[in-house]
């Protein structure tokens, strides 16, 4: 385990997935974090890729070959090297090996990076092609906050502020995937309550588009909160488990999405890729703010 810190935020981040454990405020030590009840869901702020949601059986096809690969892929659950630290950052690196040319047969360069600034902390991922073919790949983020955020609150206290207030296209789920026939709008000029029954049929996603968005969960008072600004994702998901009316909530900015409902399976036709030219990068950021 890694711990970064600065005078307002410290933080821990596993090495396993490059996964984010722990984000506390230094004057309180007060957990923002889901932490990971495996009774419930066992991850706290897992790393996405080579894709972003299920695939239909969990298989994809590529230049004539079939290939098996889990939801949200296989970086997750992947030891990453450190390649670079400081007290206050620390960048991750994950390459592909024989092992995941099994699952998924490019050659890339996955960098995760954490970094203390003030009282935020910045994620950015980079990804980079070492090849002389076009990589294509899905990246996102799905870090779980504690709610309720103290106890004074219950879940159904806090509410969800959308910046820009604006009515933004959602995409509906039909079990795992994407089913174009059903979008709809959403208005996000309003506050959301948040409430366990707007995620009975899974996740709410917006269409961001690739424009700057922030998200502000906090309670009634704005006594406590988490702010996640998204510089450039084309979605984001917004998730709990309410068969269970877990005691957390995920705000999850992606670079992709889950296959639809018609997918022909066919990586290369597969809707929400990233397609990154031979010897290209991409780079995708998003920051926490906890108060």
């Amino acid at each position: 385990m890694i711990k970064l810190e600065n005078d307002l935020l410290t933080v821990e981040v596993n090495e396993l997935g490059a996964e984010l454990s722990s984000l506390q405020l230094n004057t309180t030590a007060k957990e923002y974090l889901w932490q990971a009840d495996a009774k419930i869901w066992g991850r706290h702020a897992p790393n996405l890729f080579p894709i972003v949601g299920r695939l239909h059986d969990n298989e994809y096809q590529y230049q004539g070959h079939k290939y098996h690969m889990n939801q949200h892929g296989f970086a997750r659950d992947m030891p990453f090297k450190v390649i670079e630290q400081t007290i206050e950052m620390v960048k991750f690196q994950l390459t592909n090996t024989a092992e995941t040319k099994e699952k998924y047969p490019f050659d890339f360069r996955f960098e995760v990076t954490y970094r203390l600034v003030d009282d935020q902390l910045n994620v950015t991922y980079h990804v980079v092609n070492p090849a002389d073919e076009t990589l294509i790949f899905g990246v996102g983020g799905h870090p779980g906050f504690n709610l309720p955020m103290d106890n004074q609150h219950h879940f159904e206290d806090y509410q969800l502020e959308f910046n820009p207030q604006k009515t933004f296209n959602r995409k509906i789920l039909a079990g795992p995937f994407v089913d174009f026939q059903q979008d709809t709008t959403f208005d996000g000029r309003q506050t959301l309550p948040v409430r366990w029954e707007d995620y009975q049929n899974d996740a709410i996603i917006l269409d961001l588009q690739q424009t700057p968005f922030e998200i502000k969960l906090h309670d009634e008072q704005n006594q406590h909160g988490v702010t996640l600004t998204i510089d450039n994702a084309k979605y984001v998901g917004i998730w709990t488990k309410a068969d269970v009316e877990a005691p957390f909530l995920c705000i999850e900015p992606w670079w992709g999405i889950a296959d639809s409902t018609d997918a022909t399976g066919d990586l290369a036709d597969k809707f929400g890729m990233n397609h990154l030219a031979a010897h290209d990068s991409m780079t995708g950021n998003y920051s926490i703010k906890i108060f």
